[in-house]
This record gives C-alpha cells, structure tokens and sequence, in this order.
C-alpha cells in the first residue's frame, strides 16, 4: 500500500509584514508534517523567526513549540518539520516595524 500524502500551498507571493501567519490548513489525518518557506524576492529589515502554530478549531491559536529562521535572502529556503499537532495548522511570524518578505509557504503531509 502507498502512503497517502498531500502538498498544500498556504501562502503564495504574499508579503508579511507586522503580524503575519498563512492560511490555516485541516492535516488532523497527517502523522508527520514538512513546512517550507522560501523568499520569492529579497526581504527587507531583519527578519524574524517563524513559528509553528496548531488549534482545535482553525480560529484559536497557539504555538506548537518549533521555530526557525526566515530566510534572509532571495530564493531562500526554510523548513520546520513536525509531528502530533491535532488538526489544524500554521506559520506565523512578528516582523519588526519596516521589515517584510515576499513569501511561498508550503505545507508536505504524509498519512
């Protein structure tokens, strides 16, 4: 039998500034997830750690426990991989005033 798996797409050619998170995504049937996050356009400012967040419901929100760095440049790659997180998740990161990334959040969840 083949693993069930499945890539979503939860942030494309967005920009984060502030207080920015993806769209949340139902992966309750996933026992592993992989997130990516890479940089479509140089950033701006520093840039922060992302954090992996989970909910009950899709609306309330807390955090899983893993971070990681942004990517600092074009074409960067970051990935945070997790497992035992409920149904729903995801990224979320606080830039700091005038900082922002051009972001491709992806989210890889196998069965």
């Amino acid at each position: 039998m083949l693993p069930e798996n499945i890539t979503a797409i939860l942030a494309r050619n967005e920009y984060w500034t502030d207080k920015a998170a993806s769209e949340p995504y139902e992966a309750g049937w996933a026992r592993e997830a992989v997130i990516f996050v890479r940089a479509l356009k140089q950033p701006v400012g520093k840039q922060p750690l992302a954090r992996v967040e989970i909910s009950p419901d899709g609306m309330h929100w807390i955090a899983e426990g893993s971070e990681f760095a942004l990517p600092g440049e074009k074409d960067g790659l970051a990935v945070a991989r997790i497992s035992h997180f409920g149904n729903w998740l995801r990224v979320a990161a606080d830039f700091e005033p005038g900082a922002q990334s051009a972001v491709l959040v992806t989210l890889h969840l196998k069965a």
